[in-house]
């Protein structure tokens, strides 16, 4: 078996997980960096999902390295696409002019950037990147870990790498049954949490919805797609709190839990500048076709873009009918998701009500060159729940929302290392719950979060830091995602070169300070400024 040795082992090649290895290669560390699909990215690339951010981010509010991944993509698109000259003159540039971002781009753009941002680091030697390989075992000794098992996702040839520090940024938190770190899934109780909107009883096996993405486009001709296996059993499908089928127009509003009528409109006439994407009005999802729009054609010069691309990751791809995490047949429930996707396109082909009072919409065409999968949709599955690690600081509720905390706003941590700003935006999950959606005041991520109770040399890089399952809902987006991985390789880099471990820095005042300076140096965030939430 191959073994090979770094400083810095970051398994994962999510956003979490490039911002870590990033990080640490700019401190001069060497790095192994492990991703299982064909794109690094993780959640907007290889998941497809356009960025999640909140309203400021054109200002401030997320660090410089993540502002300089937002700058590449708008670069690339001004260097290699035929934009018209109003577009490529506007300085927020949004390609797709989704209304759920300021930012709405096709993921391979994505890909690119990324893969430029640690270029001169492959070239250098410093860094290796294993793709596509998974963890898929783990040796410790006490409370460290020594050495990280993959293998390659087709062949299953296996690899062993052991580093100094070990970075998991998976996108469920593999690496902590494989390491035996204590972790925790789904609710926890109220009576440990004191969280407005937890259960009085924990539910571990209560999760969000997994939803597999995937893009259509709008065009002449008829190119339906098979009948789906399990269509019949979709079609039917319809639960107490949705306000009718799964499959149809009627879904509840997540602010609100009213019953509301979504509209679909493809290829709209609309003006791309006219396009306000700010979470503080609305969640932008009234018209599903220009909620997740990745190219919005009139953004280019004529004739370049038959049709607008949209993005599906609306309500009705939500699997919310079993957890897909520590379950011994999570490949079967991954593929039941994505019988589901394939099951809302043929729907949406066949049997959607149309505006004119016909029904389906057969010009929609799956674009699996936009995802980078021969099936057609997303290479992965968007995961927006991990296994969370037991910290030694947990963020709860009662730490950021608006109602609890009024105008004094989110807690100000201490030893913050980021911060970031989303709705408490919780999907339908596997215990039958409807959508949880709380106002939140701007937080601070608290160096606590990504300090494991007992392990000394692993650190979390993303979805799997010490919130609640509450809490999740608004530590999961793009930029605290990048963030929290910028801080954890950062920190390990630290650690390395101060002789020093992140416990220590964390609880001595005077190796916090240093490290926040570092953080501050590298143009990290570690406070806002006067401004309220929503």
């Amino acid at each position: 078996m191959t073994e090979l040795d770094t400083d810095l082992v970051v398994v994962g090649g999510g956003l979490g997980g490039v911002a870590a290895a990033l990080a640490a290669l700019r401190a001069g560390q060497r790095v192994i960096l492990t991703e299982e699909y064909d794109w690094l990215g993780g959640q907007l690339t290889s998941q497809a999902v356009p960025p999640d951010e909140h309203s400021w981010v054109e200002q401030f509010g997320v660090t410089a390295s993540y502002r300089q991944l937002r700058d590449g993509i708008r670069a690339y698109y001004r260097r290699n696409y035929p934009l018209t000259p109003r577009a490529r003159a506007r300085r927020d540039l949004n390609p797709g002019a989704g209304h759920v971002s300021r930012l709405c781009h096709e993921p391979r753009v994505a890909v690119a950037v990324i893969e430029e941002m640690l270029a001169p680091h492959r070239g250098s030697g410093r860094l290796r990147v294993l793709q596509p390989y998974r963890p898929v075992g783990a040796e410790t000794e006490g409370d460290r870990v020594s050495a990280v098992r993959l293998a390659h996702r087709d062949s299953g040839e296996e690899i062993t790498v052991t580093g100094r520090y070990v970075i998991d940024a998976t996108e469920s938190g593999e690496l902590l049954p494989l390491t035996g770190t204590e972790y925790v899934t789904g609710f926890e109780s109220r009576e440990v949490t004191g969280e407005p909107s937890a259960p009085a009883e924990a539910q571990p096996m209560n999760m969000q919805a997994v939803s597999v993405c995937f893009a259509v486009d709008h065009v002449d001709g008829d190119h339906t797609i098979d009948r789906p296996a399990d269509y019949g059993f979709w079609r039917e499908f319809r639960t107490d709190f949705w306000g009718g089928n799964l499959l149809g127009w009627n879904t509840p509003n997540p602010r609100t839990l009213e019953t509301g009528t979504r509209s679909f409109t493809p290829n709209p006439d609309d003006d791309p500048d006219a396009v306000v994407a700010d979470q503080r009005l609305s969640g932008g999802d009234a018209n599903l076709w220009t909620f997740r729009r990745i190219a919005a054609r009139r953004n280019f010069t004529p004739g370049a873009y038959e049709s607008d691309i949209c993005l599906v990751n609306w309500p009705m791809i939500d699997y919310f009918l079993a957890p897909v995490i520590d379950v011994p047949d999570a490949a079967a429930r991954l593929a039941a998701a994505r019988q589901l996707s394939y099951s809302v396109l043929y729907w949406l082909q066949t049997e959607a009500p149309r505006p004119d009072g016909g029904t389906g919409f057969p010009g929609l065409r799956l674009r699996g060159d936009i995802t980078g999968s021969a099936d057609g949709l997303a290479q992965a599955p968007y995961y927006r729940e991990s296994r969370r690690i037991a910290a030694e600081y947990t963020v709860v509720e009662q730490d950021l929302s608006v109602a609890l905390r009024g105008d004094k706003g989110a807690v100000p941590y201490h030893d913050t290392v980021g911060v970031g700003m989303y709705r408490i935006d919780l999907h339908p999950s596997t215990g039958g719950d409807n959508y949880i959606d709380v106002a939140a005041s701007p937080f601070r991520i608290p160096l606590g979060a990504l300090i494991p109770v007992r392990m000394e040399n692993l650190l979390p890089a993303g979805k799997n830091i010490g919130t609640t399952h509450i809490t999740n809902g608004c530590y999961r987006l793009h930029p605290v995602e990048w963030n929290i991985g910028e801080a954890a390789g950062t920190l390990a880099a630290h650690c390395l070169q101060q002789s020093t471990t992140p416990r220590a820095v964390r609880n001595d005042p005077e190796q916090l300070a240093s490290f926040q300076d570092r953080l501050t140096a590298q143009g990290v965030e570690l406070s806002w400024p006067d401004i309220a939430g929503y």
